[in-house]
């Protein structure tokens, strides 16, 4: 039996850390428009059009369903290593090109090139992690690359509340745009993503290829070297016999047709449930679209940034709690506490908003809501996702389940608008509680418990099962 004590822990949370980098990125460039979208909406004279807003707010959503699509192919034939090198060059082109954009048209190019490595990271960082983790550790492990997006989020937050100027009660739009805040600040708030980014894509090349990868792809020597370095050498015969017996009778080229095998339909279609339900219980709409979500409560749009600060520092604090938890109550209890929860909380919501209930009830209610959401299903979905699927087409598996997670954020925050204006900030949030209520009735049914468990017994799990 393999010993915890052999385990590198240091090189395996190196490891983890350099890949969760592309997590903390896709934290800070997907959050980082809701703070300056008061400046640059009103720069871009885009305030009266409900659809130019949702497209300038869910146009890097489109950039990330082809990233995430291109990622399965990417990942499965030329690794996980480059795909993430990738991801960072584009992050970098994103964050200076977005705040030099003079043009709105030009600014959406930027944001589609920055959607693209949100994408990509989001599907393969988790995906490395898993593939390097111990069974034991993988759950608090790859939870670190939603800890890292948090980070990503809160340093964006902080970022747009420091770099704002106070805006003075009663300014007009032409005020705003000619003031620092219209003119520089929020192409300052783009531009400061650039030093982790560039950061990410110099350490990327530093980190070696996945074990399981290469397993898959022939070079077995060298994933036993890896192994070896991250559990010693009875850790990695063992590992390296069990990816072996995963991957009988499979190429080592991508086979789309092996999704649609009958054992591996079941698992996909849980995927990509999972996925789409982590978007569609709607708690995004707050990060993205929080001058609504607050303005709509009574608050002026420098109290929004701080409100959002706030909700950003409780998300930090309960997705700790989540890696702590993950490994020991286990996946499928968090996702049902999270869907159930949230449920209940915008019931809440909706009919404070029903009511013209105004200020900290309204605040109060948000981060309740954030709380659940990132003990829950903001981490626990990724670890699934990362865990589920097949050895042989793990790549391809978990691209399509992350493009269905993006297809799902675009339709989410393009709608927004138009939600809000056609059932108000009550019916929208009743609607959101309606779908958590039936996320949590599908996992409740469909969702089984996978601590624990290596990625060879899960896969095994799944086959079985008929």
């Amino acid at each position: 039996m393999v010993k915890y004590s052999n385990f590198n822990q240091k090189y395996i949370l190196g490891l983890t850390l350099v890949s969760a980098l592309g997590g903390l990125l896709f934290g800070y460039d997907w959050v980082v428009i809701g703070g300056a979208k008061p400046f640059y909406e009103r720069f871009f004279d885009i305030t009266a059009s409900p659809h130019l807003q949702g497209w300038a707010m869910s146009s890097a959503l489109i950039g990330c369903l082809f990233g995430a699509l291109s990622s399965g192919y990417f990942s499965d034939r030329l690794g996980r290593k480059v795909p993430l090198i990738g991801a960072a060059a584009l992050f970098t082109i994103s964050a200076i090109g977005t705040g030099v954009a003079n043009d709105f048209s030009l600014f959406i190019a930027y944001r589609l090139l920055g959607g693209l490595g949100i994408g990509i990271a989001s599907a393969v960082s988790p995906m490395y992690i898993a593939e390097i983790a111990p069974a034991h550790l993988r759950g608090r492990l790859v939870a670190v690359n939603q800890l890292t997006i948090v980070i990503g989020i809160l340093a964006a937050q902080i970022v747009n509340f420091l770099i704002a100027e106070k805006v003075p009660d009663g300014s007009t739009d032409q005020m705003i745009v000619d003031s620092w805040n219209g003119q520089w600040g929020w192409r300052w708030m783009f531009w400061a993503e650039t030093v982790p980014a560039a950061s990410f894509f110099i350490l990327a090349f530093f980190i070696p290829e996945s074990p399981r990868f290469l397993a898959k792809s022939g070079r077995t020597e060298q994933s036993l070297t890896i192994l070896q370095k991250i559990g010693g050498m009875e850790y990695a015969r063992k590992t390296e016999i069990e990816i072996a017996e995963t991957l009988k009778d499979s190429s080592s080229k991508i086979d789309w047709k092996a999704l649609k095998a009958k054992k591996v339909r079941p698992v996909l279609l849980l995927g990509i449930v999972l996925a789409v339900f982590q978007q569609w219980c709607g708690i995004n709409v707050i990060f993205n679209y929080a001058e609504e979500v607050f303005t709509s409560a009574g608050y002026s749009v420098s109290d929004m940034l701080l409100n959002v600060v706030i909700t950003g520092v409780v998300n930090l604090v309960f997705t700790l709690v989540a890696m702590r938890m993950v490994d020991n109550w286990g996946r499928r209890k968090m996702m049902m506490l999270g869907s159930g929860g949230l449920a209940v909380i915008y019931l809440v919501l909706g009919s404070t908003y029903y009511f013209g209930v105004q200020g900290l009830m309204i605040l109060i209610l948000v981060v309740l809501a954030i709380a659940t959401y990132s003990l829950t299903l903001a981490p626990v979905t990724w670890v699934i996702l990362s865990e589920i699927f097949p050895n042989r087409v793990r790549g391809a598996a978990m691209a399509i389940a992350t493009t269905s997670l993006w297809i799902a954020s675009f339709v989410l925050t393009y709608t927004f608008p138009l939600l809000n204006k056609a059932l108000n900030a009550s019916g929208t949030f009743w609607l959101y509680a309606f779908i958590s209520l039936a996320g949590f009735i599908f996992i409740m049914v469909k969702l089984p418990e996978t601590k624990g468990k290596s990625l060879e017994e899960i896969e095994k799990y799944f086959a079985q099962k008929k």
